[in-house]
């Protein structure tokens, strides 16, 4: 029998830091309300809702997505490109998502696919996770020969792998 593994619960609150240029603020008011505004997410509250109920969190969740989307999308292509100028790869297109508990993949057909949690994630592991679906583009495995093309263009790739299986791609 398989056992369904537990996403992580992420809880956001004041002052948090959102991705790579968002923050949260939080300010007591009449009702329960939500807004980004170019690099701020503000929740404004009645004092009596916590802000760990449900509605808050699923309120922020919703604009936390758009920020880190909103970051993604502005920086994640253009860095897989320079990186696949840089080292010779080429690929097809970009995709984004956060459904998956996956950082990004790679198909067949040359389209990469980047979690949009990438974001919360210092730039040395962006550029390993890019490097990586890069390297898919030439072996659609975990082979040695994938492994060592991996180390050619990221020497520190062991120590961003086994950094980054701290880290979850949850929104």
């Amino acid at each position: 029998k398989l056992l369904a593994v537990q996403r992580p619960v992420l809880m956001y609150g004041d002052g948090d830091q959102i991705g790579k240029s968002h923050s949260i603020t939080v300010r007591e008011g009449n009702s329960l309300e939500v807004e980004r505004h170019k690099l701020r997410i503000s929740i404004t509250k009645p004092a009596h809702i916590p802000m760990d109920a449900p509605e808050v969190q699923s309120l922020l969740r919703v604009q936390v997505i758009a920020a880190l989307r909103r970051e993604a999308k502005g920086y994640l292509p253009k860095r897989l490109m320079y990186l696949a100028e840089s080292y010779g790869f080429s690929y097809n297109q970009v995709r984004f998502s956060h459904a998956s508990g996956r950082w990004g993949s790679c198909s067949s057909a040359g389209t990469i696919s980047l979690n949009i949690a990438l974001m919360k994630l210092p730039f040395e592991l962006i550029d390993y996770v890019l490097i990586h679906e890069l390297s898919h583009t030439v072996h659609m495995n975990h082979s040695d020969r994938f492994w060592q093309l991996v180390s050619v263009h990221d020497p520190e790739y062991r120590v961003h792998r086994a950094t980054l299986k701290q880290e979850v791609p949850t929104i």
